[in-house]
């Protein structure tokens, strides 16, 4: 029997595995994931997404992101789930989203599930107290957990994942330190900058500065007054571009000023042989072995004594780690565990996977 999910991205951001957000990355990871095991594989998420199954498109907008853009792409968003359910026999719906909650289909009988992949704050606290049957919220790691609210839903942790295989790259180690993601002020680049010059190391950093008004206004003001020869900023990295310099860097930084409730670029930095220096920031202690495969930091001052320690790490620790503990396999494995699950409690059966 063919099982059929639906996986719903967050409505602004294309899904690929080059894309720079998390979400969308492990939207991708899944769907390649469900389509693997002969499963179908729906995606609903912007034009321009490259997928692996079938992709719902709902418009891509490319300006200045605003309250009215949001209610725009929501409202897009909605129109394509309800549409999915019309025209394909949907089991689950699998929800990514940070607005998720404003694209819930109005039908009440299908499974739905969503990956909070952001704090759990950020998201209303009614989610959490939301009677709709057959609805289970996750959490990607153990601090976001214990940071969510009192629940009737039942909530639970998938640790992220990636495609660590793909990662390997036989790229000879550099003496630069490098800084990845989205580039706006939470993520604290700043911080990396400050400490790559103190510590006398090169910096390059690769990023994303998505079109709102405050990431926009962080890169013009923090960012570019402080580029030099020996602070390199080289745009958005896709994955190959990504690999290479990972693959090349002595260390990761990640001087992220918000409880990260995950960091798939330091999974993918460990997977690469590459130490992460990281603050200590919500859950990424859960991810780095402090002396091991990096360091924990309080400031930017320890991040530049920790730059100078890195030499002292095993980058085949770091890629074992990584191997170990962040596989994408073992995450799919969990949530279809989950699918199973909650596909059987609406009354249908569903396709065993190996």
């Amino acid at each position: 029997m063919q099982y059929t999910v639906l996986n719903v991205a967050y409505p602004l951001v294309p899904v690929s595995a080059d894309t720079a957000g998390g979400a969308e990355q492990i939207v991708s990871i899944l769907d390649r994931q469900i389509a693997g095991t002969g499963w179908r594989s729906l995606i609903v998420g912007a034009s321009g997404s490259r997928v692996a199954g079938e992709l719902i498109p709902t418009p891509q907008w490319t300006g200045r992101i605003d309250e009215n853009i949001r209610a725009w792409a929501a409202a897009a968003h909605r129109r394509a789930v309800e549409l999915a359910l019309r025209e394909h026999e949907i089991d689950l719906i699998h929800f990514h989203g940070l607005d998720f909650y404003e694209y819930l289909p109005s039908s009440r009988s299908v499974a739905c599930l969503a990956t909070l992949h952001l704090p759990t704050a950020w998201y209303p606290a009614s989610l959490f107290r939301e009677r709709r049957p057959n609805f289970r919220l996750i959490c990607v790691s153990d601090h976001q957990r214990r940071h969510c609210p009192p629940a009737r839903v039942p909530v639970e942790t998938i640790p992220q994942g990636i495609d660590v295989d793909s990662l390997a790259a036989p790229v000879k180690k550099g003496q630069y330190a490098a800084v990845l993601g989205r580039i706006c002020p939470e993520k604290g680049f700043h911080f990396a900058i400050e400490a790559a010059a103190k510590a006398g190391v090169p910096l390059i950093i690769a990023g994303q500065v998505f079109p709102y008004e405050a990431h926009q206004k962080y890169f013009r003001r923090e960012i570019v007054p402080r580029l030099r020869r020996t602070v390199r900023f080289i745009g958005h990295a896709g994955f190959r571009k990504k690999r290479r310099l990972l693959s090349g860097a002595r260390c990761l930084l990640i001087p992220s000023t918000v409880a990260e409730t995950s960091s798939l670029v330091a999974m993918e930095a460990l997977a690469c042989g590459t130490p992460v220096i990281a603050f200590r920031s919500g859950a990424l202690p859960e991810l780095i072995e402090h002396g091991r495969t990096g360091f924990i930091v309080e400031n930017a001052n320890q991040m530049a004594h920790a730059i100078r320690r890195v030499e002292e790490l095993d980058p085949d620790r770091c890629r074992e780690s990584a191997r170990v503990r962040f596989s994408a396999a073992r995450m799919a494995q969990e949530y279809f565990r989950i699918y199973r699950d909650m596909v059987a409690e609406t009354g249908f059966s569903c396709a065993s996977v190996s």
